[in-house]
């Protein structure tokens, strides 16, 4: 067998790249962070005609740049002897965005296969691309593929094959009719990216320079064209100090330009049947990305998303509610028909159906949220949300960047804070990791949902909607604070895709919503399963042994010696108080232990509830401890997952004790202000 060929597979976000790497290594990949970042590594191997290759999915970016640590992680691999061949997955339907990096990598030097992938979609839209004049204008083979379909592969490996050993382009046709270059070289038969003749006499004067200072230089054009850039690590290596009035400032700006110039010009050739559905989208586009109106019908568009949570959410809920009734019944008969000790049938009902089946009953809540969050993911609409908040995020001191980890904040935390990776800098990235968890994931809505309905029946959509506002907000104050005291502003706008809005996939909003559902069952056979039974035991067990009064359990020790904290927040009950220490486990197990620590069974029931609130009411717990409570379990410390994902992030345990500690502290303020103030009226 011949030597292994190295490929690098790199594209934009989004464009189906990591899905591509899955489809030719299957199962054999291994992951790994690479050497000293965060950033993670996936390689894998597969084999095309008795050739071994080796795959390397580097991350998704937009640019190389050098920005981020994405951006530096994977220039500094493609560059490297690690990587014989480039594979460049765009999406076929986005291509504008998507040629800005593939003429990066093109001036690497280095073969580049260019991977054509969701050509289904762009067939979907009534638009072609010519195949053909594609490879002629850029020079390098254009391979269609359906990562999805595994369709084109065989191909796309026979191209990587092919050309591991050509660096030098295939002949570039360019027509050119009314830009001839004037330059003394005729460029355009040499690259793909041609400049203004003002820009290639400086490059040729750089490279020419270069040759003599680095004679083993491999590519001088790009390093060439990085220097005129004023790329600080290009700028470092390679020094010019004769060539001052040549690089006499930074022409990055220029050559971004007239790279989208070009880009410009191959998509007016290449693509056919385009202009009506630009025509749709730029209609669309002006009410959804108004500077005035565009947050306005965002924040309208979420609270039609809450309305349908709650109302189709609530129907289906009511049949989970009956079986789960009927379960536990049956259960308890069974049970006791069998002899079975009071104790085991307390554990199975009291412990494990009442708080692993109470959080199976939001199930239907879960769900709607995340059709809807999929339904305008798909669509293109979410891209705009990020674009109307770059505005807002660069008042607060943040770049637009970051408002992308806070909108995945509303599913999980964990993915949302390893998204602050994409951010320049690291002030920026901890300030975004400090405010990230304020946002209401999914796990939260049950809390919602069930103290909502027992104790603000007529307007339970409006208050658990007003804890994602409520998020958002303390989020934005945070972040405002933090960059006037530190004095920090955003030094790089948002550079987002604005994709053509399109009619959602069933099959991509299927596989999102049932990845979702299948993580909050996961968790519930696991995590919550696991915590309800130990919080079942502490409440069952005290210093004397096995107790029938749950006041003497360990579990009444330890909340009773938290209440003085939690009183003047309205929360001084030992039983809340042990539900919120269970809820660092999981937020969703905060409504299991409520129902074992109060000994409701079927919680979530119209009975369960009322019986809940009658016994609460009995305490002294009503609307304003409701609400104060609610408030606390959206700000205060995050699960444990997120918790080591933070600490991963940071590198640092000292960091993430004062994140933790910010947050519970933030937690207890605004409760405090919310209890009193509801107290009020």
């Amino acid at each position: 067998m011949s030597k292994t060929i190295n490929v690098g597979f790199i594209g934009n976000p989004n464009c189906g790249k990591t899905t591509l790497f899955n489809a030719f290594t299957g199962a054999n990949l291994k992951v790994a962070n690479w050497p000293g970042v965060t950033v993670e590594k996936k390689e894998g191997y597969t084999t095309y005609e008795g050739e071994q290759f080796k795959l390397v999915d580097l991350p998704g970016i937009y640019s190389l740049t050098s920005y981020t640590m994405e951006e530096k992680v994977s220039r500094e691999c493609i560059m490297s002897d690690e990587i014989d061949v480039i594979v460049d997955v765009v999406d076929a339907s986005c291509l504008e965005r998507n040629l800005y990096l593939t003429l990066q990598l093109i001036e690497l030097g280095k073969p580049v296969i260019l991977a054509l992938n969701m050509m289904d979609i762009v067939e979907e839209r009534g638009m072609e691309i010519d195949l053909h004049r594609l490879p002629e204008m850029l020079g390098i083979p254009a391979i269609p593929v359906s990562a999805r379909k595994k369709s084109g592969l065989s191909v796309l490996m026979h191209a990587v094959s092919h050309h591991a050993d050509h660096a030098i382009q295939n002949p570039l046709i360019h027509h050119h009719h009314d830009k001839q270059s004037r330059h003394e070289h005729n460029h355009h038969t040499e690259y793909a990216m041609v400049y203004s003749d003002a820009l290639e006499d400086k490059i040729d004067v750089i490279m020419d320079a270069l040759a003599c200072s680095y004679p083993t230089l491999e590519n001088p054009r790009w390093h060439a064209i990085k220097l005129l850039e004023k790329d600080e690590s290009v700028t470092a290596a390679f020094p010019l100090p004769d060539l001052e009035k040549i690089i006499d400032r930074s022409y990055e700006q220029e050559i971004i330009n007239q790279k989208y110039d070009f880009i410009e010009e191959i998509i007016q050739e290449i693509l056919v049947n385009k202009s009506e559905k630009e025509a749709f989208t730029e209609k669309l586009d002006h009410f959804l990305t108004h500077r005035i109106w565009g947050l306005p019908l965002f924040l309208g568009i979420m609270a039609l998303v809450f309305l349908l949570t709650f109302t189709v959410g609530d129907w289906l809920k009511g049949y989970f509610e009956i079986f789960l009734e009927s379960f536990s019944a049956a259960v308890t008969s069974g049970l006791t028909s069998l002899h079975v000790g009071d104790m085991m049938i307390s554990l199975v009902v009291d412990g494990i159906i009442s708080g692993v089946g109470g959080i199976l009953t939001f199930l239907p809540n879960i769900f709607i949220l995340f059709l809807a969050l999929a339904f305008l993911e798909d669509s293109g609409y979410m891209a705009r949300v990020a674009f109307v908040m770059d505005d807002i995020m660069g008042h607060l001191g943040l770049s637009g960047r970051a408002f992308i980890p806070l909108l995945l904040g509303f599913g999980c935390s964990v993915p949302a804070v390893m998204a602050s990776r994409a951010l320049e800098h690291r002030k920026d990235r901890l300030k975004t990791i400090l405010i990230t968890p304020f946002m209401s994931c999914s796990a939260r809505l049950p809390i919602y949902v069930l103290f909502s309905q027992m104790f603000f029946p007529k307007h339970a959509m409006l208050v658990s909607y007003s804890m994602y506002l409520l998020g958002i907000i303390v989020a934005i104050t945070t972040a405002f604070v933090l960059s006037k005291l530190d004095g920090s502003k955003a030094e790089h706008a948002l550079l987002i895709e604005l994709p053509e809005y399109k009619s959602p996939n069933a099959r991509t909003i299927a596989i999102y919503v049932w990845e979702k559902v299948k993580d909050y069952l996961t968790k519930a056979g696991t995590v919550i399963f696991v915590a309800s039974v130990i919080l079942w035991g502490l409440l069952n067990f005290g210093p004397s042994g096995y107790v029938t009064d749950i006041s003497n359990s360990f579990g009444s020790i330890i909340g009773k010696a938290a209440v003085p904290l939690f009183a003047p927040v309205g929360l001084g009950y030992w039983q809340i108080v042990v539900a919120l220490i269970a809820g660092i486990a999981a937020k969703e197990v905060v409504v299991s232990s409520c129902s074992v620590l109060f000994g409701v069974q079927n919680i979530t029931t119209t009975d369960g509830m009322s019986t809940m609130v009658a016994t609460l009411g009995a305490l002294g717990f009503g609307a304003a401890n409701a609400y104060a409570l609610m408030v606390f379990c959206l700000l205060y410390i995050p699960c444990t997952a997120t918790i080591a994902t933070i600490n991963r992030e940071v590198e640092s345990k000292k960091l993430t004790a004062l994140i933790i500690f910010f947050q519970f502290a933030v937690a207890w303020v605004m409760s405090f202000l919310v209890y009193h103030i509801g107290l009020l009226f």
